[in-house]
């Protein structure tokens, strides 16, 4: 079998190992010191949404409210531009027994025709139930992961893909602890998304892994592995490009209410691709996988000889 060359992506594998390292280290540090800014539903707090007969600007409802002392309030519109969505913290919402009213009369100041649709309050023990389902809910994943890539390629590979997502993971919310970006349950989704997107890369070059070392025996580990990313490059490139395109756009576009879900599938896509290539394909170089290694899971072929 004639064998074309392909980059040698696994030349730079030591410098992906201490890159690798060096993020994850960094996000477990900030994440332990500085922790993540909850948003409203796991901190709890209220919801004021509020309507106007024509188009507000949300820096001046914003200054209102600052100047009626209702401070790290969240400003978004909620549907079109006439509608406002407020998310107060839960330290302010305890000061006012009628806070729905007393934001309307601030705002009136900004524009005379304003009406409230309606007030929510959200409490600090609902808030802290969907944190602790939220960190369940990701480890019932990565553990789903792993079984069925066992099942599937071979347990060398479910360690590789694990450590990938744990790795993608950690580094985004190590990100959104770092600059403080609000962590709400549309950011959750998106890490959740970005554990499904990153797999997805993984197991296609894990099965061109696994093919190729079933085809080919005359290269070592090292080479299967830089053929298989040689040969799944392009889609993946084409995937990441494509999917980055529609985050971009919904990030310059989407307004506040999805920024924080662009913004997490901004870095996990980014993180993902590389993860795919120097995480996963590493850790079975570093498993020492070999040949051998596929024989329980190599495919019985029938013997049709007479």
């Amino acid at each position: 079998m004639s064998v074309k060359k392909y980059f040698d992506f696994m030349r730079w594998r030591s410098v992906a190992t201490a890159l690798s390292v060096l993020l994850v280290v960094v996000s477990l540090a900030s994440l332990v010191v500085r922790g993540l800014s909850f948003g409203l539903d796991f901190t709890g707090g209220t919801l004021v949404e509020v309507a106007f007969d024509k188009p507000v600007e949300l820096q001046r409802i914003r200054d209102a409210l600052v100047e009626g002392a209702v401070t790290d309030a969240v400003v978004q519109y909620f549907g079109q531009s006439s509608e406002v969505l407020i998310r107060i913290p839960p330290d302010l919402s305890a000061k006012k027994s009628e806070l729905g009213q007393h934001i309307v009369s601030l705002l009136k100041r900004v524009e005379p025709t304003v009406s409230l649709k309606r007030t929510e309050f959200v409490g600090p023990q609902v808030g802290e139930e969907l944190r602790d389902q939220s960190g369940i809910a990701m480890l019932l994943a990565l553990g789903a992961m792993l079984i069925y890539i066992t099942f599937r390629f071979q347990f060398k590979f479910a360690v590789g893909a694990v450590v990938a997502l744990f790795h993608d993971v950690i580094i985004v919310l190590g990100i959104f602890s770092l600059f403080g970006l609000q962590f709400d349950l549309t950011v959750l989704a998106a890490v959740l998304a970005v554990i499904g997107y990153s797999l997805n890369d993984t197991i296609v070059v894990s099965d061109r892994i696994r093919e190729n070392f079933r085809v080919d025996r005359s290269l070592t580990p090292k080479e299967i592995v830089n053929m298989s990313l040689g040969q799944t490059l392009g889609r993946t490139l084409i995937t990441s490009l494509t999917t980055l395109l529609v985050l971009v756009a919904l990030k310059l576009l989407g307004g506040e209410l999805i920024s924080g879900f662009a913004t997490a599938l901004l870095i996990g896509v980014l993180v993902g691709t590389y993860s795919s290539i120097y995480v996963a394909s590493n850790i079975l170089l570093l498993l020492k996988f070999r040949r051998e290694d596929l024989i329980d899971h190599a495919p019985e072929v029938m013997d049709d000889r007479p």
